[in-house]
């Protein structure tokens, strides 16, 4: 293993389940004006797009804390209602390092 995989298997998460520090409106995701770039600029793939349901899910247990997501995505940029991206509190979220 070599390169950002054994960067990558070093990372430990420490994750808070009842507080996501990124939400997004699923319902409002089935008009997104950026054609779901969320789902393409995520490396760690926290967003996926169910065609048949029409439905975004995202999961933010995983999340690299990139904020690509937040740069493709004016709604989250922005923070329209419904959506919001800040980092993970108390210490949560990931912990890069470096083997």
């Amino acid at each position: 293993m070599s390169g950002i995989d054994a960067l990558l298997a070093v990372t430990t998460f420490e994750t808070d389940e009842h507080h996501p520090h990124i939400v997004i409106d699923p319902a409002a995701c089935r008009t997104c004006p950026s054609d779901r770039a969320c789902v393409t600029s995520c490396p760690a793939q926290r967003y996926v797009w169910d065609e048949a349901a029409q439905q975004m899910t995202f999961d933010h247990v995983g999340c690299l804390e990139c904020g690509n997501c937040r740069l493709v995505c004016d709604r989250l940029f922005t923070g329209a209602e419904g959506y919001s991206w800040d980092y993970p509190v108390h210490g949560a979220g990931v912990d890069y390092r470096q083997g």
